[in-house]
């Protein structure tokens, strides 16, 4: 007898199974549970297969690489399918507050519909992401290959030095003096800018001590600065006034490199200066400007610093933005959002800083970069502007400017006595770490970003507003324009690409901007209240611009305006290849001598060769004759002892491929009749003098394979055979015609059997 057993649960009064004892079962049943299945909306589908088949047949397949909520909801409204990226790639302008859509949202259908279609419209965070050599002309992309040339600090430095090729303008009006510290070229010309303008500096140190503005900013920066550095200006000094006569000095012989009034002199004679006096000459500035030393009798040198300033500045448009404590900022060159920058005031700082990393002086890659001391303040904090601009063709470049941009803050207010990046550096990546100084003015933002609109009006308070529409907007576009100028020619242009950029400007006293760089792939992320509604803004008027504008050149463009279109070049039409080239062979000119023989019959002296110097045997080995001579066709045969009268030439029309004949008058000569002849060999190259053949004396005369002998008509040259003037005892000669019918005499002497 079996038993059975099994558990119940009861859910009722315990959590415990129960057990029990059963009766065998009577029939056993199977239970099975139906699978889940999601319920399929036809409706929907039909929706989501319509607008995919007439997104396809449109070409309105799109993909985005990163997180742009701006452009995919804008796509779709246009009647575009997304094509979802199929590798996910980390967005490099971090994380944006983005709502995921539900799993079977209706965009995700057509999105699953359409991933075997090839997408006609690419958004992508990096430049590398798509290989825009692999698209067709149909597809689009929001960036172009090798842009790097002005999108990184490195190169934009070197491309502005390409601008007087491009344009009339002088880069140092519009940016800052810039130096790749890798390349040991550049090195040492920035040692010698920073030597020089500590010189500037100096003297103008002089000059506002002189008129008290110096106690001035002593007294406003002793309220502002916290005590460690109220320190450095108790330690007075006294520095020489020799030191002002030096930086007199290189002043002097700056100018004097500029107007080439140096050229007489010698590049071995020994420097104004050497390394030990540039040495306390650098340390003298420093501590006479960095820690506020006096200079001895610097009262009598005012008016002789200030004519000397004024020469400078006529030639250098940095110098009232240089300030006086000489900081250059250091870039990494291939970083972004502030990564690795540092500001410096001091040369062995900054070379101990370069000198460290072995791998960025092979690259090139640091970047020394003059700081802008003077810039605009706002309520006594420093600020950069944030404008963008976009690029829809290489060739003709083309160039829309978007009307609006934003101010970015720092959190503490600027002083030059600390390089702390809180105070120089405006990037919002570098100052979201920071929390603002209560010394702030209260007017600031608390998030650190202004609008246009309101930084115009705070322009306008201050009577400025005539500056900012004459001034800085026009700055700054033509500062635009001319850096894509000088990196037209590296870029790879594309019909179907486009890119929007970036671009960091700083503000001096009178409002004029300064290009500090260039950015590819702006961030657009909502940080702020104001970044959230403009970044949205100049995305939406990017794809207006791109996309509508192809289709209605009416089409309204929002914010951005075309401000530069090159006048387009014709190309001339493709005729094929022409590989000829004409003209004629030059010939060597040969001299010609004159013969001594005297003979009755003389020949033309074109016709005559020169005679070859002889040679002596045991010196060296006698020169075989030019292939060309050799390889001649025989076209004429003179008998010295025959003549023939004008009357024996046939009067008859040459036909092709005729041979004629000799007429009777002319006549063998025997072999023994000819002696050799007093002239050079006749052989072919590299032939060696050997033994006679056998049988070679019982001819009858030479034996000359000759396939056409030609006769020429007695009205052209009647004087066709005639004796050799040159070697009497010759009794045959031969003569050659050339492509260029130019006669020329061939002697026959010993060797003719092996002609």
């Amino acid at each position: 007898m079996k038993i059975f057993f099994f558990f119940l649960m009861d859910t009722t009064a315990t959590d415990q199974p129960v057990f029990c004892p059963s009766a065998p079962p009577t029939e056993a049943k199977v239970r099975r549970s139906a699978l889940s299945l999601p319920v399929i909306n036809l409706d929907r589908h039909r929706t989501a297969k319509a607008l995919v088949d007439n997104a396809v047949k449109m070409r309105k397949v799109f993909s985005i690489q990163g997180p742009y909520p701006v452009v995919r909801s804008a796509l779709r409204d246009r009647g575009w399918v997304e094509r979802e990226w199929i590798v996910p790639f980390p967005s490099s302008d971090g994380p944006e507050d983005v709502e995921k859509d539900e799993p079977n949202d209706l965009h995700d259908l057509m999105s699953r519909m359409v991933r075997n279609e090839m997408p006609f419209f690419f958004w992508t965070t990096r430049r590398d992401t798509v290989d825009t050599r692999l698209l067709k002309k149909e597809q689009m992309t929001n960036h172009f290959a090798k842009a790097g040339t002005f999108t990184t600090k490195v190169g934009l430095c070197v491309n502005l030095r390409n601008l007087r090729w491009f344009d009339a303008a002088d880069p140092d009006t519009f940016f800052p003096r810039c130096y790749r510290l890798g390349a040991e070229d550049e090195k040492h010309a920035f040692i010698e800018d920073f030597r020089r303008t500590a010189c500037s500096s100096l003297l103008q140190c002089v000059v506002e001590r002189g008129r008290g503005e110096e106690l001035l900013m002593k007294l406003l920066w002793s309220v502002l600065l916290p005590p460690a550095q109220k320190k450095a200006w108790k330690r007075q000094g006294m520095v020489s006034s020799k030191i002002i006569e030096s930086a007199l000095k290189v002043c002097q012989d700056f100018l004097d490199s500029l107007d080439h009034s140096d050229i007489d002199i010698s590049s071995e004679a020994l420097p104004a200066l050497t390394e030990r006096r540039w040495s306390e000459l650098v340390h003298a500035y420093y501590l006479a400007v960095h820690d506020g030393a006096e200079v001895e009798s610097s009262a009598q040198y005012v008016d002789r610093c200030q004519a000397m300033l004024h020469k400078l500045r006529q030639v250098s448009p940095q110098l009232d933005t240089d300030g006086i404590h000489n900081i250059w900022i250091i870039k990494p060159g291939a970083m972004s959002r502030g990564r690795g920058i540092i500001c410096s005031k001091r040369l062995d700082e900054i070379l101990r800083l370069v000198d460290g990393d072995p791998s960025l002086i092979k690259d090139s890659k640091w970047v020394a970069q003059k700081y802008l001391e003077r810039p605009l303040l706002v309520h006594g904090t420093k600020f950069d502007l944030r404008q963008w601009f976009l690029v829809t063709d290489w060739n003709p470049l083309t160039v829309w400017f978007y009307d609006k941009c934003y101010v970015r803050f720092s959190t503490q207010p600027y002083t030059v006595e600390t390089m702390d990046s809180a105070v120089h550096l405006c990037n919002n990546s570098i100052q979201k770490h920071f929390q603002p100084s209560q010394q702030r003015h209260p007017e600031l933002p608390q998030d650190n970003i202004w609008s246009c609109g309101r930084f115009r009006a705070y322009l306008s308070e201050r009577g400025q507003a005539a500056e900012w529409a004459g001034a800085a907007l026009p700055g700054m576009k033509a500062a635009v324009v001319r850096a894509l100028q000088t990196a037209q020619d590296l870029v790879e242009s594309r019909r179907g690409s486009f890119e929007l950029y970036g671009a960091d400007f700083m503000l001096g006293p009178d409002l004029r901007p300064w290009l500090i760089e260039i950015n590819a792939s702006p961030t657009m992320a909502p940080s702020t209240a104001v970044t959230a509604r403009l970044c949205a803004a100049v995305q939406e008027d990017t794809l207006r611009v791109v996309l509508d504008r192809r289709l209605d050149r009416n089409a309204n463009t929002g914010g951005f305006q075309l401000i530069y279109k090159q006048a387009a070049v014709d190309v001339p039409q493709y005729l094929g290849v022409n590989l000829l080239i004409e003209g004629c062979q030059i010939r060597r000119p040969c001299a010609r001598k004159s013969s001594a023989a005297a003979e009755p019959h003389v020949v033309h002296p074109a016709s005559v060769r020169p005679q070859r110097k002889q040679k002596d045997v045991g010196a060296a080995k006698k020169k075989t004759p030019p292939k060309r001579w050799i390889k001649a066709v025989v076209r004429q045969l003179t008998l010295s002892t025959s003549r023939v009268q004008p009357s024996a030439v046939p009067r008859r029309p040459v036909q092709a491929m005729e041979t004629w004949r000799l007429p009777s008058q002319l006549t063998a000569v025997p072999a023994q009749n000819l002696p050799r002849s007093l002239d050079v060999s006749w052989q072919k190259p590299g032939a060696r003098p050997g033994p006679a053949r056998p049988g070679a004396e019982g001819r009858r005369g030479p034996v000359l394979p000759l396939e056409v002998i030609g006769l020429q008509d007695s009205e052209r040259d009647s004087n066709v055979l005639s004796r050799s003037p040159i070697v009497p005892q010759t009794g045959q000669r031969l003569q050659n015609f050339s492509r260029h019918h130019q006669r020329r005499t061939i002697r026959a002497g010993r060797g003719m059997n092996n002609i």
